[in-house]
Formats: C-alpha cells, structure tokens, sequence
C-alpha cells in the first residue's frame, strides 16, 4: 500500500516548471499591465505636450509637477496602503488641514519653535490614524464611515482653533519655504519635492520588502486567507491607517510650507484627488494588487494635465476636473476587465 503523500511532498509537483511557454509567462505578468499602461498614459501625454507647446519640454517644467504635487504624492502614498488592504481613508485632507491649523497657531500665537511644533503634529495625525484604525479592526467598522467621521472631526477642529486664516510669518518657515536644491542647469527641487522622493522610496521599500508590506497585499487580496496563513491581519489593518495619518500630517507640513499658512479651508478634497492618482496609478480598489510607484506616475499625471491646461492658455481650469473624471472611468473599466481576467 502507497503512503500518504504528506505536504512536502506535494510541494514539487505544485511547483511551476522551470520552463514556461510565452503565454504563460504573460499571465503570470499580468499584475504589471495597469502600472504599464499608467506610465505609458504620462510618457504619451508628456510627449504630446513638448510637440504641442514651446518651452514644454524642459528640465524644470517635469520638475514642478513633482514640487507642486508634493503633498498630494504624500498623502497618496499613504491612501495607496490602505487601498491596497481593501479600505478608503476620507479624512486625509482634513488632516492636512487640521497640521496647518495647529502648525500655524503655535508657531504665530504661542510662539513655539518649528523644532518642537512640526514633530507634536506629525505624532497627532499618527494617533489620529491610528485611532481610526483601530475603530475599524476592533469593531468591524465600515472604513468608508469611520474615516468620514474623521473628515468631519478633524474639519471641525479646524474652526475650533480659528475661522480665519493664520499666515506664518517664522523665519524658519519661509526660509524653508525657499530652499531650492540644484539638479542640473537652472532646474531645482524644493524641500517638498525631495521629502516627497524620500517618502516614495520608503514606501517601496515597505511594500516589497518588508513583512508589513506583504501582510498589507495577503490581507487585500483575501482577509480570510491572510488569517489562515497567521498573518497579524489586525496589527496590519491598524497600522496601514496609522501610516496614512502620518502621511496625511507629514503632508500637511509640507502644504504649510507651500502656503505659508494654516486654514481650515486648506486641501478640501484632496481626499478625492489622492484616490484618483492611486486609482490611475493602478491600484486596485479591491485591494490587493497595485504598486508605489504607480501612484507616483498617477500623481504625475494629475499633475501634467494642469500644466497641459496652462500652456494652452485658452481652456479653463475646470477641464482639469473633466479629464480627470473621463481616466477615472476609463481606468474603473480597465480595472473591472483586469479582475474579470484575474479570476479565470
């Protein structure tokens, strides 16, 4: 009588072959196809923009979409580990908000240094993430409510401070304000821009290699699984909107940077436009499958179709809001068809 065969033995034969034919190995690489078609999207825009339009195709042109979306990168980084995992943070841009509001009001009304201010409001918006967080994973929340809550809250607490706007006026502030980092030639980076780099940086370096980063991508593609296999899935649903409110706060720094102020008013919907760049980036609203650096490209492509819109000159800003919707469409469908094929 044959033995049972025990795990390790059926583990060869469920290996793939060390040879593939080339259809195969396409379907394996089908993960990659929405992250392809998002950078191919920004090089044919960018490439229709420098036959279009003079002076379009130029060192520092490519570099301000990076310097005047650096706060939307951020926070988007974050909003990309959270739909990966299969939820939705709504409160990101009242975070930034509320970082401005308190960064703003310590600094001109209490007089405290930058030095102890910008490291009290990054610990906020972490525990602000992390409280949702928790609300979510304790009691089985719907992250959709439990983040417009917080959108709510923190909106709230804006006004609370001051209904009005805080200028800064901090030597600091101003001089951080206009830092500038040669490149090459006349091209710059600001410091928003770089600390945007280096956020981006981490972030793929967490996603792709890090037990942290795996947990998130096992817990999107099915929860359910992620536990069988002995996942921390409750640590990893707590800390994907922990690392979101840090985000959203380091964001809000840099967006007090770029304006010089606090205010209420600051970064209202953002929320949506961070979504849309993670959506055209090719993040997956299932969660589960998407990348780091395809946000990046989402960011990106927000961003060029602004300065598209500007160098044309003749069509109003609301344009940028009415191609926005038609990609997000069409990348909704694209979605639908990946995960169509996805479960064949």
């Amino acid at each position: 009588m044959s033995a049972t065969p025990t795990p390790g033995t059926l583990a060869p034969a469920l290996q793939a072959p060390a040879w593939q034919p080339a259809s195969a190995r396409w379907r394996l690489d089908r993960k990659y196809l929405p992250l392809s078609i998002t950078v191919t999207l920004f090089l044919a825009m960018a490439g229709a923009g420098s036959v279009a339009y003079t002076g379009f195709f130029s060192s520092q042109v490519f570099l301000n979409l990076l310097i005047d979306n650096a706060f939307l990168c951020i926070v988007a980084v974050g909003m990309t580990f959270v739909i990966l995992s299969g939820g939705i943070d709504l409160s990101v841009g009242s975070v930034i908000a509320l970082t401005t509001m308190v960064s703003a009001a310590l600094v001109e009304k209490q007089q405290w240094p930058p030095a102890v201010v910008i490291p009290l409001v990054l610990a906020l918006g972490t525990a602000f993430g992390a409280f949702q967080g928790f609300l979510i994973e304790r009691f089985r929340l719907q992250p959709f409510l439990v983040t417009l809550a917080g959108m709510f809250l923190a909106r709230g607490l804006c006004y609370l401070i001051s209904i009005d706007s805080i200028s800064i006026t901090h030597p600091t502030y101003a001089e951080w304000s206009q830092w500038r980092l040669p490149v090459w030639g006349e091209a710059s980076l600001s410091a928003g821009a770089l600390i945007a780099i280096a956020v981006v940086l981490l972030a793929v370096f967490i996603a792709h290699a890090t037990p942290f980063g795996r947990a998130v991508y096992a817990v999107g593609g099915n929860e359910h699984s992620a536990v069988l296999m002995g996942l921390p899935v409750r640590s990893t649903l707590i800390g994907v909107y922990t690392l979101s409110g840090f985000c959203s706060a380091l964001a809000g720094v840099v967006f007090t940077l770029y304006m010089l102020s606090g205010y209420g008013l600051h970064a209202v919907g953002l929320e949506l436009d961070a979504i849309a760049a993670v959506v055209i980036g090719g993040t997956l609203l299932t969660g589960g499958v998407g990348f780091v650096a395809g946000t990046l490209f989402g960011v990106l492509i927000l961003g060029i179709i602004q300065t598209l819109i500007m160098f044309d000159g003749s069509l109003s800003s609301w344009w940028t809001r009415i191609v926005i919707g038609g990609l997000l469409f069409v990348f909704c469908l694209l979605q639908r068809v990946f995960e169509t094929e996805r479960g064949r």
